[in-house]
């Protein structure tokens, strides 16, 4: 969650408006990774129809990704994304509406449960929590 504590505002005459000056604490809660990963993404769409695509991420972390999905979709919407080479689903919402681009529009997405491991990288960011089972004692 982005949180903004707000100082006194500064004046831009000029363009006849004031802007508030931002102080942003934490903005990330995990780690980006800029990787792509090719990942199968289903639902319904903003039609209510049924979907099922394969795309790609363009940045991952242990809260969700920014992938490529050709598909109309709303904000708020849920969708399952599958890793297929783990065949591990998560549930995830639709968190960022993009701009479309050749490859689809860009759409973030925030896994319902964080899950670091679902991208399988062996180079898991100090900052993206641990796996349950990689807590269990011995």
């Amino acid at each position: 969650m982005l949180t903004a504590a707000l100082t006194p505002t500064a004046d831009v005459s000029q363009h006849g408006f004031i802007m508030p000056d931002a102080d942003f604490d934490k903005v990330r809660r995990s780690s980006r990774v800029f990787m792509r990963v090719r990942i199968v993404v289903a639902g319904k769409n903003s039609e209510s129809r049924r979907f099922r695509s394969a795309c790609e991420t363009i940045v991952i972390n242990a809260h969700g990704c920014l992938l490529y999905l050709d598909q109309p979709l709303k904000m708020d919407g849920m969708v399952i994304v599958t890793n297929p080479f783990t065949q591990e689903e998560q549930e995830c919402r639709i968190v960022f509406l993009g701009d479309a681009t050749d490859k689809g529009q860009r759409v973030g997405v925030e896994f319902l449960t964080p899950a670091p491991h679902f991208w399988g990288v062996d180079f898991v960011p100090a900052d993206w929590p641990a796996s349950p089972a990689s807590l269990m004692p011995n």
